[in-house]
């Protein structure tokens, strides 16, 4: 009987990442990214989805300093660290690993996975590395976005209340 991996076992550093999941591989690898600052159910029901699409989901989450970039001051909420491990904690979810740029241009380059999965606030024109993926035989799939389960209206939500 195989033991799971813990949630700390399956957040990855860069290169540790890039070793196990980087072509070529026997498997179908779905990745997908974003900055997970407060998990909450579209999250987990994006990530669910998502791993549907191959036989193993990765995850690449945006640093405290991209998230800050990004989003702008006081983002992220959660720090990186704990993000990592909470979405690395789902089932659905192989390995996690940061990524320190505003986008993960630079990581899909290397991977190619061979499905690349955004949330339906994209549209496919707007999903970086989708070039790099379908240029090398990979697909991009649209998740349909959940109404009302953001992470900024959850936050603006918990502001509203105080």
């Amino acid at each position: 009987m195989n033991t799971p991996l813990s949630p700390s076992e399956k957040v990855l550093s860069r290169e540790e990442f890039l070793a196990r999941f980087r072509r070529p591989r026997d498997h179908r690898l779905v990745f997908t990214n974003g900055c997970f600052d407060i998990l909450h159910r579209g999250h987990v029901e994006y990530l669910y989805l998502a791993r549907n699409l191959g036989d193993t989901l990765v995850v690449g989450i945006n640093t405290d300093l991209s998230v800050e970039r990004l989003k702008g001051p006081g983002r992220p909420v959660v720090p990186q660290g704990d993000r990592a491990l909470v979405v690395a904690a789902l089932e659905s979810v192989a390995a996690v690993t940061l990524f320190h740029e505003d986008t993960p241009r630079e990581l899909l380059g290397v991977l190619l996975p061979d499905v690349l999965v955004k949330g339906g606030d994209y549209s496919p024109r707007q999903i970086v590395g989708r070039e790099a993926v379908e240029a090398a035989g990979g697909e991009v799939h649209v998740i349909p976005f959940i109404e009302g389960r953001s992470t900024t209206q959850l936050i603006n939500r918990i502001q509203d209340s105080q």
